[in-house]
């Protein structure tokens, strides 16, 4: 939004759940966002949208937020892209953070897509680092053609600041045992808003491996296209077990259809944090 940029206060955390539990690209934020908050002498907020799933509430209350602004309505139960864009663009038009950061999952890629259009501000995409300028504005910092430089973004005119964040990149936060973060329960009207489309069923995808995805695991194996031939993923899968690793590919066997979109690791797919990675 163009104005007074001076109205704007704060920054948020969009809050992504999945099956009942906050899900753990959004809490990674938090960690990094506090570090900006903190600087910046601003509270920190997450947001979080739902229905009928009070439990989300307790499993964030003792991380290191400031705020929770809860919304509660019955349309809001499963993920609607129209209607979560819909309720956050009526937050921020209340509430005017300053800045706004999702995790950059399919979701939040997709949100965050949506909701700076209907809002006129920038959004910097797919960010791994952060950093508060003199001028108070934030260093969106995301790498470019092929790692080989970092881009540097900044949104001076307009508010909110917006971005995503890799997941992977940030590490959870410690819960703060005494302390309780304010609940703010918003009213939103929701009710006359119709999305296009809307979700008749989840059915979660059923994982054929035991063995872990790449970016939860301490340990990777990872295979590229010099094995030759997709039956030679066998021998990686072999060595995961051995090491009680998780399994990764390169994009290119996972063009080829060799291995699932899920356990491609790098710039294209994820970014992992491992003790130990072996490439094959």
């Amino acid at each position: 939004m163009i104005g007074d940029i001076s109205q704007y206060k704060g920054i948020w955390v969009f809050l992504e759940h999945r099956n009942g539990h906050v899900r753990e690209p959004s809490l990674q934020l938090i960690s990094k966002t506090r570090e900006l908050a903190n600087k910046r002498g601003v509270y920190l907020a997450g947001v979080l949208l739902h229905y009928g799933n009070e439990n989300l509430i307790d499993e964030v209350i003792e991380y290191p937020l400031d705020k929770i602004y809860v919304v509660e309505h019955p349309k809001l139960k499963d993920y609607s892209p129209e209607l979560y864009t819909e309720a956050l663009a009526q937050l921020i038009n209340n509430y005017k953070p300053e800045a706004v950061f999702f995790a950059a999952t399919k979701n939040g890629r997709e949100l965050g897509g949506r909701l700076h259009s209907i809002i006129e501000t920038g959004l910097a995409a797919d960010c791994t680092d952060f950093q508060v300028l003199p001028d108070g504005n934030i260093d969106m910092i995301r790498p470019a053609f092929g790692h080989t430089i970092l881009a540097h973004i900044l949104c001076k005119k307009h508010r909110p600041q917006m971005a995503s964040a890799r997941p992977g990149v940030f590490e959870i936060p410690q819960k703060i045992s005494d302390h309780k973060a304010e609940i703010i329960k918003v009213n939103l009207d929701l009710d006359k808003f119709n999305p296009g489309a809307k979700m008749i069923e989840f059915i979660p995808k059923k994982e054929e491996s035991v063995i872990p995805l790449p970016d939860k695991a301490k340990i990777v194996v990872s295979g590229g296209y010099g094995l030759g031939k997709p039956e030679n993923f066998k021998l990686i899968e072999e060595l995961a077990k051995l090491l009680n690793a998780g399994m990764g590919a390169s994009r290119k066997v996972v063009d080829m259809g060799w291995i699932p979109k899920d356990r491609q690791v790098g710039q294209t797919g994820k970014t992992v944090r491992p003790k130990l990675y072996v490439a094959v």
